[in-house]
């Protein structure tokens, strides 16, 4: 702990902390620099999102140096006995163009060709527009940063393809922890959202998986963009189909430049720099036996019948997930196999529960009950264990036993005749049980589906949508590949009697309308499902959540025009959105064209809806996006907000988001703003902006913010578009004015308060203990500091003060005497002396004034134990000086306090342990009795207060002077309060 203390002081001396201007617009131009439309680039002006994110790992940098990089050159880059591969970043010199925000800034990383033998020839290949990588024999390209997992490993030696995770033979399919790797951890910093979801155990099994992904069209390429953001060891993207105009309406990293290049080898480059960590190939050959070996989880979204039968096969026979997924229009499946046995070590992701005892029965069915207004939160099924139970100490540390759940505040654990006589206390907590489950193979379930049901309106829909997609392969067997023409009814009622021959009773109008936009893709759909599926690789990867089993099938036709679309309208018109078009017709990509939509928020879920109205061609017209977004990019940011990187960390994030979807297509119209939303920036959002909207799409943070939003929409008429997520789950509202419930026409349910008698004395759950720590940072480091600053700075503000109703004139004054005259330290050994104090006041003396008012062996009138039940009696602490939590308190607090006066602060934790050596302690303790009698004068208190408030300001008066303490700002706040909050 104390080199985190370190660390976080020294991370906060580096920082600053600065707002974004309250009013700053920037339009975002489409204007492409000379040098993206140059002869000869590697890649198209479509591709210049490649970030230059090889600096920040120590990369060369070589763009001032040559424009030529040389096989000899990278080939210093490659080392057999240390490492797979070394990323390099190779930069060509732009001319006068090399500052501007549009220049292509690639991210290149030495290639692997394989040609069968085991020895790996390097071949100079960097991921510039201006250094063009050939290599037409390759079969296997590897692009990647300096890392090859984001659990750093110790052994360098072990070959590229190997595959540390992979299961025995009949064994379990999830990787046991012992499977991470030994002497490295997890890059916090970037992956902090996602260890609150998903735990270090679960991130090092995926940091240990190896994934084939294929079929790099826009549901490939959204399940790779997040598979690879969310960590696994490497990912191979697998496509033998090369880029057509269908593929630009959503695979977002291709351009029309690309345009009959492979779809892996044109993607891969962009995807690998999402993030560093994983290792991102790229594979053109046939999927053999021998290749598809090495792998955790396979993937397939691209491939006919005859191929997902064979991998499925060799995959359920070898323990290797297998997932495969396909879109077709607004039509969407998901297959999971993970093996004969897979291991769920966490079915559900929620914390484990506990619950306070107030009593066990001691017979043959012992029932065990919560406290009074206590529910447990039990289902029946789970397993607890016990702690602290005073008599029955048998259960103590017990191994977890499965229970009944008899009601919401009882359950039964078994047998406890056998066991000492329950005295007091206890607290049952939940143990969550790992669970194995067995998948059908591939053959096996589409004979015999179980399909997970996704809406209860459309229970009969999954099993016709089976059939639809198997009826799909064989009518492009039967007719050389092609699919249905898009809205024509002779193709569709072909299509139709196929279905009849493997169903008779199929849905006659479900199947005519799969039949009429299967041809069709959009980017959105796309994207929900590559999310889905990403997800499911997780769960194969790391045994967190229970997977779908076996079948997912969706659709979406209430997208649809409640008119339908003619044949005539959907006609290709030789556009990027030819695709979309033959799902919803030319006259509606018209008016999605001029459609103007304002985004509020531009992070993990604004990212994605940028991306998706940029893809879809929404303001490519006469239309307009805008988007708003006041904070600065983080680095936690990078593993979810995949707009960004790296070399962005501390730019706008509206800005960059923008900047970004144009490059993904140029034709999108787009204004970032950086200011919140709120009464403060009415000037510019204001009712003439709001009137000339179509809609609006929230991805806020703050239910304030969320409710400001629902009330300007509802007042103008506006569609508003509510979204939020919290871990896994996730929410979509769509609110329509006058016409559906609005976002302010609920309320969650107010969260239970905690009472302040509880947070003082009687903390009994970590809750309690964080709510104490928060409060007593912002008291003694915030709320004084700032009362002293406004005091110093207004003349007025005593008077204001003093108009305040009950005690609260006397305790702000108290505490500006204190921030100015009692307490103010002059040195930071002044500092130091405050920190030691005030530790043995919180953590000894408060603690043995409570054990003097209330001893051990206290009881009530009813002869119960006084500390029983929630009350649990403490102890208090005696400071040592060579603990690092205590020394970390004090560090911690004196450099607070001396920056909260400007005074120079001290990181050496020797130097300050020798200040806390000097400091004198009194251990001697007031012992107050608990007081018989209150104040109960209505007229002697209010005369009594009001002298006392009169006296302060008379003495705080001298102390007028022009530097006022400074209050901690919010980002001290955030380093500091993980130390406070521990100690």
């Amino acid at each position: 702990m104390s080199s985190i203390g370190n660390q976080l002081l020294a991370d906060s001396a580096s920082s600053s902390s600065s707002d974004a201007p309250l009013c700053k617009k920037r339009r975002v131009e489409g204007k492409a620099s000379a040098d993206d439309a140059g002869p000869g680039r590697a890649s198209s002006s479509g591709n210049n999102n490649y970030e230059n994110h090889d600096k920040a790992a120590g990369a060369v940098d070589i763009s001032n140096k040559s424009e030529t990089t040389t096989v000899q050159q990278m080939e210093l880059c490659v080392s057999s006995s240390t490492s797979d591969t070394c990323a390099v970043n190779a930069m060509a010199k732009c001319g006068n163009e090399t500052g501007r925000a549009d220049d292509v800034s690639t991210s290149s990383a030495v290639q692997k060709e394989s040609s069968g033998s085991p020895k790996k020839e390097s071949k100079n290949c960097v991921g510039n527009n201006d250094i063009v990588a050939s290599s037409a024999a390759a079969a296997v390209r590897t692009v990647s940063s300096t890392n090859n997992s984001n659990v750093s490993s110790s052994n360098n030696t072990t070959p590229s393809n190997s595959n540390s995770n992979r299961p025995t033979s009949g064994g379990s399919m999830a990787a046991s922890n012992s499977n991470a790797v030994a002497g490295g951890d997890i890059d916090e910093s970037l992956y902090s959202r996602q260890l609150y979801v998903l735990g270090h155990d679960a991130m090092r099994r995926m940091a240990n998986s190896d994934i084939l992904l294929s079929g790099l069209g826009g549901l490939g390429l959204e399940t790779a963009k997040n598979v690879i953001l969310g960590g696994v060891k490497s990912i191979t993207l697998h496509d033998t189909a090369t880029c057509g105009r269908n593929d630009l309406s959503s695979q977002f990293y291709l351009t029309e430049a690309d345009i009959g290049k492979n779809r892996a080898e044109a993607s891969c480059a962009q995807l690998a720099e999402l993030n560093s960590y994983v290792r991102t190939l790229s594979h053109t050959g046939p999927l053999t036996e021998e290749f598809l070996r090495q792998f955790r989880v396979v993937v397939l979204t691209n491939s006919d019948a005859a191929e997902q039968e064979r991998i499925g096969k060799f995959a359920h026979e070898n323990d290797i997930a297998l997932i495969i997924a396909d879109t077709r229009g607004l039509f969407a499946k998901v297959f999971c196999d993970f093996g004969d046995s897979f291991t769920i070590y966490d079915q559900d992701g929620v914390q484990p529960v506990s619950t306070m005892i107030a009593s066990i029965t001691h017979d043959a069915q012992g029932v065990v009950t919560c406290l009074d207004e206590t529910r447990h939160g039990f289902n029946d099924g789970d397993y607890v264990t016990f702690s602290e139970v005073q008599g029955m100490q048998q259960l103590n540390g017990c191994q977890p036993i499965k229970i009944t759940v008899l009601g919401p505040y009882t359950f039964s654990i078994g047998d406890t005749s056998s066991y000492d006589e329950y005295k007091s206390g206890g607290v049952a907590t939940q143990v969550k049980m790992s669970k194995s489950i067995s998948f059908k193979s591939l053959e096996e379930a589409t004979k015999e589906p179980e399909f997970l049901i996704s809406d209860f309106a459309k229970l009969d829909a999954p099993a016709n949508l089976h059939v639809a997609f198997r009826a799909l392969s064989s009518y492009q067997k039967t007719n050389e590949g092609a699919l249905p023409r898009p809205w024509n009814e002779a193709d569709a009622n072909c299509f139709l009697q196929l279905c009849k021959e493997i169903k008779s009773d199929v849905d006659e109008k479900l199947v005519l309308q799969f039949a009429k936009i299967c041809a069709g893709n959009t980017c959105p759909m796309d994207a929900a499902i590559g999310g889905i599926v990403a997800q499911e690789v997780l769960k194969a990867c790391s045994g967190k959540f229970t997977p779908i089993h076996q079948w997912f099938y969706y659709d979406a036709l209430e997208c649809l025009p409640v008119a339908g679309v003619t044949e005539e309208d959907a006609q290709p018109v030789g556009s990027r959105y030819d695709a979309q078009i033959a799902i919803f017709g030319r006259k509606f990509q018209e008016k999605l064209a001029d459609a103007k939509w304002f985004i509020v928020g531009a992070g993990a879920i604004g990212c994605e809806l940028l991306k998706n109205f940029g893809m879809l061609g929404l303001g490519v017209g006469k239309g307009q996006i805008f988007v708003t977004d006041m904070d600065l990019i983080e680095k936690s940011n990078l593993n979810r907000q995949f707009l960004f990187r790296p070399h962005d960390v501390q730019k706008p994030k509206a800005v960059t988001a923008a900047a970004a979807i144009k490059r993904m297509n140029s034709d999108v119209n787009v204004t970032a703003y950086e200011l919140r939303v709120g009464a403060e920036t009415e000037k510019v959002f204001s009712e003439s902006f709001f009137g000339k909207l179509h809609g609006v799409a929230n991805a806020l943070d703050n239910v304030d913010a969320r409710i400001y939003m629902d009330r300007k929409c509802i007042f103008n008429r506006i569609p508003l578009v509510e979204t939020g997520t919290l871990g896994t789950l996730g929410n979509v509202q769509v609110i329509v004015p006058f016409a559906t419930e609005s976002y302010s026409s609920s309320q969650d349910p107010p969260e239970k308060s905690i009472p302040i008698c509880t947070l003082k004395n009687f903390p009994n759950a970590i809750e309690h203990t964080l709510q104490w720590a928060r409060d007593a940072f912002e008291g003694v480091f915030k709320q004084s500091a700032e009362n002293a600053a406004q005091y110093l700075a207004d003349p007025q503000f005593t008077e204001r003060i003093l108009k305040l109703p009950g005690i609260q004139p006397l305790e702000i004054l108290d505490s500006i005497k204190k921030a100015l005259i009692d307490d103010k330290p002059n040195s930071f050994a002044d500092c130091v002396e405050w920190a030691r104090l005030y530790w043995e006041d919180q953590y000894a003396n408060q603690i043995k004034q409570l054990l003097f008012n209330f001893p051990p062996d206290q009881v009530t009138s009813s002869g119960q134990p006084f500390w029983s039940g929630p009350k649990r009696c403490p102890d208090p602490l005696v400071f040592d000086i060579n603990d690092p939590m205590h020394l970390d308190f004090i560090c911690a607090a004196a450099n607070l306090r001396a920056e909260v006066y400007g005074l120079t602060q001290l990181r050496d934790r020797q130097a300050i342990a020798e200040l806390v050596k000097k400091v004198k302690v009194s251990h001697a303790m007031k012992q107050d009795p608990l007081p018989n009698t209150y104040v109960s004068d209505a007229d002697y208190f209010p005369f009594r207060c009001q002298s006392l408030c009169h006296d302060l300001v008379s003495r705080l008066r001298p102390m007028r002077q022009p530097l006022p303490p400074r209050p901690i700002t919010m980002t001290t706040m955030r380093w500091i309060r993980i130390v406070w909050t521990r100690s």
